[in-house]
């Protein structure tokens, strides 16, 4: 997918274009694009929250964290984000620092890991690097992988709110058949932030069951060797939104 025109802002995303991002590193040689994105996102939403609100700045921070998180090769790049002090818990996991997060390969793998038997994942985070998971999730959802934060309880420095995560099954995933239908789940997700308003401590709260079970509904692909390559952008370069 072809990025984004550097003098384009992202109406839901900061510290994407402009000056200040003139000298960014980009994980994928561009600035994303989530023109396609936003349009599910605008389309599929089920709220819509007025400007300057609690809940805009909440979504908007969520956005712009994840597009920087999967992004931004460079730490030094983050604005949203305090890379030195950045935790990452899911489920009451043992929390990750930015260095853990690296170390299960980025991407999805921190945000799908799982106690099952690696034997019994159709989605296996240990095999699984930033670049494949980008692969993976960019084929399965064509048009993105939209979010919304549906409501806030309490502002800054401790944010709760609950999210949903959307998107069609267009493609393929791991040997499974497009079913061309909604898969979502719901969550809750904790962000501690500092006096700057960057995100220090991320705790989520979801089944990703609920997300993988809505991927294997399709019919099993005879001779299926793998996702093919993609022109895409990564699920979050235009696929979270």
């Amino acid at each position: 997918m072809a990025a984004s025109d550097v003098g384009q802002q992202d109406k839901y995303r900061s510290y994407l274009h402009g000056d200040g991002e003139k000298n960014t590193q980009w994980r994928f040689g561009a600035p994303p694009n989530y023109d396609i994105v936003n349009k599910l996102f605008e389309e599929g939403r089920t709220k819509i929250w007025p400007p300057g609100s609690l809940e805009e700045m909440v979504q908007n921070l969520l956005k712009t964290y994840e597009m920087e998180l999967f992004h931004k090769a460079n730490p030094e790049d983050f604005k949203s984000i305090d890379p030195k002090k950045l935790t990452l818990s899911l489920n009451g996991r043992e929390a990750l620092s930015l260095e853990g997060i690296k170390k299960l390969g980025g991407g999805y793998n921190p945000l799908l890991q799982s106690s099952m038997p690696e034997e019994f994942q159709i989605y296996k985070p240990a095999e699984e690097t930033a670049e494949s998971s980008h692969k993976v999730f960019t084929t399965t959802f064509p048009r993105g992988f939209a979010i919304e934060v549906i409501e806030v309880y309490s502002g800054p420095p401790v944010i709760a709110y609950k999210f949903r995560h959307w998107a069609y099954m267009e493609g393929p995933f791991k040997g499974h058949a497009p079913t061309g239908e909604l898969v979502q789940f719901y969550g809750i997700a904790i962000f501690g932030v500092d006096e700057q308003m960057r995100v220090v401590k991320v705790e989520f709260f979801y089944d990703p069951g609920e997300l993988l079970g809505g991927l294997m509904k399709g019919a099993k692909i005879e001779n299926y060797v793998g996702e093919g390559a993609t022109t895409s952008s990564c699920p979050i370069l235009r696929n979270t939104g």
